[in-house]
C-alpha cells in the first residue's frame, strides 16, 4: 500500500518534467528574433518565401532554414503551388504567447505609440 502512494507521488512530477521538456523546446524554437519576424507576418495569413523576403530583410538561405526549423517543430505548415511553397501557422498557441510576449515588451517599453 505505501509502495501505490510513493509511486503515485512520482507521477505528477513526471508529468510536469514533461510539460516543462515541452515548454522549453517551444521557447528554444521561438528564441531566434528572425522567428519571430517571420510568425509575426505570417499571423496575417499565408505567404511564400519571397513575399517574405521583401518584407524581413535577410538572405534567402537564412529564411530557408528559419522557415525549416518552425516547419519541422510544427509552428507552421506549407504546401506547394507550382514553384513556390507557401507556408502558414498551424500553432496557434505559439501566436498567442508571441503575441503576448512582445505586446508585454512594446508597453513596457513605451514602444507602443
Amino acid at each position: 500500500m505505501a509502495k501505490r502512494a510513493a509511486s503515485a507521488s512520482v507521477a505528477p512530477e513526471t508529468e510536469s518534467d514533461e510539460v516543462f521538456e515541452l515548454a522549453a523546446e517551444v521557447f528554444r524554437v521561438m528564441s531566434a528574433p528572425m522567428r519571430l519576424k517571420i510568425i509575426s507576418r505570417l499571423c496575417d495569413g499565408e505567404r511564400n518565401v519571397s513575399e517574405l523576403l521583401a518584407q524581413i530583410e535577410t538572405t534567402q538561405p537564412n529564411m530557408s532554414q528559419h522557415l525549416n526549423t518552425l516547419y519541422q517543430a510544427g509552428v507552421l505548415g506549407k504546401r506547394r503551388e507550382g514553384v513556390q511553397i507557401y507556408y502558414r501557422i498551424i500553432n496557434d498557441r505559439v501566436v498567442t504567447l508571441c503575441r503576448a510576449v512582445c505586446t508585454q515588451i512594446a508597453i513596457e517599453t513605451d514602444l507602443q505609440h
